[in-house]
């Protein structure tokens, strides 16, 4: 599970208290902190697996809610989440007590990355799979690397891991870092390899346009020394765009020298690429090239386009840090994927029920793509819950109209939080199944998981995949349609 080492030399052991420590980063940040010799406390509310039982099984306490009185005894340090704002009561004390405090990738920063050479996966899309491969990759080429992700990589069985390695591969995310930090937490990681997967406009709360949010992926490229790598995607026009500008050499990947349609390669011939894509139910093989030069033959079990590129940024990291390339061809082999990331949660009577975090536009394209790629000749219904920012407002419903083409019938959950939205800001799911069910294919309105389940459990036959997509609990729909399909 984890590999723990001793705080580091020079480092005393401290108190650190985490306000929100049921985010993904943060439950991971604290079992980093435990891990160190540092003793831990938190405090949230509403914490659901995997990080509310990741916790139990780390060992570390957290009080339910929000109160000065948490913060008995005084911290050293308080690591406030991104998600903590103002007027919240633990904030207010901490503010007043004069307790010290920073945010979680500050932590990380000054606890963990100074010293190390940071490998740091970035982009819209794939973050979370990408950084649970390299580390695993990594580990599987005997490097025994600490690692930090924002979701659990089940060949770890956890999202973090401390050793003496020298290497420290992490999940650079372009969220912001906290209240009084609106900068992304993926500037505070000091990359040496520095993965770019894609830039796409996200995160609408925070990016007041696309140019906002090139701006933060720009600066990420440009803090990585010139001794270091910038591994770019090539399939990703943004990405081409802003790589060139590096003060380091860009190793750069793509699908293929053409793309997956037989169109031409984007601009500037990519280095790393594949060639010969097979995808079967069990997984996905091809032969890597580093431009002209064969690298080998992959076997992965990983499914879908997005998933061949994943790979080759992979490829690209572990050859810039010397990587065996024997341990890196079992390690693709063998990877285990990362939960709810096209995790097959059941299937039962022939029906297979899938759980996967995709909520912006492109990404649920590609999932569905990749399911339909995996399953091919199988009926495969989409679910999804509207509950992101960015899957929610009313200029990205038209791309989610194009998004469900893939899937044979749509089912669209109601809004999480609607009194956020107004007419003019909010999605309109009447008016989005309407579009897509002038296409052909079923689509309906349901309002939660229970009229979901209901409705669609009677229906299912041997043979249909479910991929359900929402970035949160969902009201616990996958278990509830096992359930049901089970009885």
């Amino acid at each position: 599970m984890v590999s723990a080492s001793a705080p580091r030399k020079g480092k005393s052991s401290l108190h650190y208290h985490l306000i929100g420590i049921g985010g993904s980063a943060m439950a991971s940040l604290a079992g980093l902190l435990k891990a160190a010799g540092h003793t831990v406390t938190g405090s949230d509310q509403n914490v659901y697996p995997p990080m509310s039982t990741g916790l139990q099984q780390m060992g570390i306490s957290y009080a339910e809610g929000y109160s000065p009185r948490n913060l008995s005894p005084r911290p050293d340090v308080v690591v406030v989440g991104n998600a903590i704002s103002r007027g919240n009561p633990e904030l207010e004390a901490v503010l007043v007590e004069k307790i010290r405090y920073t945010s979680a990738a500050v932590t990380i920063k000054e606890e963990f990355i100074w010293g190390r050479h940071s490998l740091a996966v970035a982009g819209t899309h794939g973050k979370t799979t990408t950084t649970s491969l390299l580390a695993w990759v990594l580990e599987s080429a005997g490097l025994n690397p600490s690692f930090l992700i924002g979701g659990i990589a089940e060949n770890f069985g956890t999202s973090y891991r401390l050793t003496d390695s020298k290497y420290f591969v992490i999940e650079a995310d372009e969220y912001d870092t906290a209240y009084f930090d609106k900068g992304p937490k993926m500037w505070h990681y000091l990359p040496d390899t520095a993965i770019v997967n894609n830039i796409e406009f996200d995160h609408a709360d925070i990016y007041r346009d696309e140019e906002a949010y090139k701006f933060a992926f720009a600066r990420f490229i440009n803090l990585v020394p010139k001794n270091g790598v910038v591994i770019a995607g090539w399939d990703s026009p943004l990405t081409r765009e802003l790589a060139p500008k590096s003060f380091a050499p860009v190793e750069s990947f793509a699908y293929s020298a053409a793309d997956d349609k037989g169109n031409a390669p984007p601009p500037g011939q990519p280095h790393w690429h594949a060639r010969d894509v097979r995808f079967t139910e069990s997984g996905t093989t091809f032969r890597a090239f580093r431009s002209d030069d064969e690298w080998g033959k992959v076997e992965t079990p990983l499914a879908g386009a997005f998933s061949v590129r994943n790979v080759l940024a992979v490829l690209a990291a572990a050859e810039a840090v010397g990587a065996n390339r024997d341990g890196v061809r079992e390690g693709l082999r063998t990877f285990l994927s990362v939960k709810r990331r096209m995790e097959v949660r059941g299937e039962i009577r022939g029906v297979a029920v899938i759980d996967d975090f995709a909520h912006h536009p492109t990404a649920v394209r590609e999932t569905i793509d990749a399911t339909r790629q995996k399953y091919s000749g199988r009926r495969i219904v989409a679910v999804f819950e509207p509950r992101s920012y960015t899957a929610q407002r009313k200029e990205f419903q038209d791309d989610y109209v194009r998004s469900f083409a893939g899937a044979d019938e749509v089912i669209l959950a109601g809004l999480f939080h609607p009194e956020r939205y107004t007419k003019e800001t909010a999605i309109d799911i009447p008016a989005m199944v309407s579009a897509i069910s002038s296409s052909g294919k079923g689509a309906r309105h349901l309002p939660d998981a229970d009229a979901i389940v209901q409705d669609l459990s009677p229906r299912l036959t041997k043979g249909d995949v479910v991929l359900i997509m929402s970035n949160g609990g969902f009201g616990g729909i996958h278990q509830k349609l096992l359930d049901a399909l089970g009885s």
